[in-house]
């Protein structure tokens, strides 16, 4: 990529840095979709050894850009995104798509594409470490920050996208079980 369209490319992407997620961090203040994005890919990195038969490359790099989209329509929490909101992200993300220079606009189309079918083993590991993220982050953030029907998806959300994978559907235990500590520890401290 010519560093003219590299620039402009990357000054459209810092609106990730903005865009603020539902969840808090630890700290309390709102999560940006780069945060959540780049912690993904970590996640992507450090569980490589346990998943051989994949392109762990590819799903680090379908973790990075998974969540472009929202750089042109900021981010919906999952359980208020409609299907509307959903195809408008993907219209948006595509068109942006579509004014890159080769080979980034083909490969990119490629892996978003890749990403919506979510038939191969590295499509399925980038959801299910997108649902279990979320999760994680909620664990960290301050449960006054729960909204009420996050008690609920705390303990349920992702295990569809994890049951393919003993490894994530273990991990997912885990999660939950964090979960459930830190639901039992706010409910020893209320009056």
């Amino acid at each position: 990529m010519n560093g003219k369209d590299l620039l402009e490319n990357l000054h459209l992407m810092e609106r990730l840095k903005d865009a603020t997620r539902h969840c808090y961090t630890s700290q309390g203040r709102h999560e940006s979709v780069a945060e959540h994005s780049w912690r993904l890919a970590l996640m992507a990195y450090w569980i490589s050894d346990d998943f051989p038969e994949a392109d762990m490359n590819k799903v680090v790099r379908m973790c990075l850009i998974h969540d472009i989209g929202e750089a042109f329509t900021g981010d919906i929490p999952t359980f208020l995104k409609t299907a509307a909101d959903e195809q408008k992200e993907e219209s948006l993300l595509f068109r942006w798509v579509d004014t890159l220079p080769l080979p980034y606009r083909e490969e990119m189309r490629a892996l978003y594409e890749e990403m919506i079918a979510r038939e191969t083993i590295e499509a399925k590991i980038y959801k299910a470490l997108d649902n279990l993220e979320a999760v994680i982050a909620h664990n960290e953030s301050q449960i006054e920050t729960w909204l009420p029907n996050e008690y609920d998806l705390q303990l349920t959300y992702g295990y569809d996208k994890v049951a393919f994978s003993p490894y994530l559907t273990e991990l997912r235990e885990l999660i939950k079980q964090e979960s459930l500590d830190k639901i039992a520890d706010a409910s020893s401290k209320q009056p």
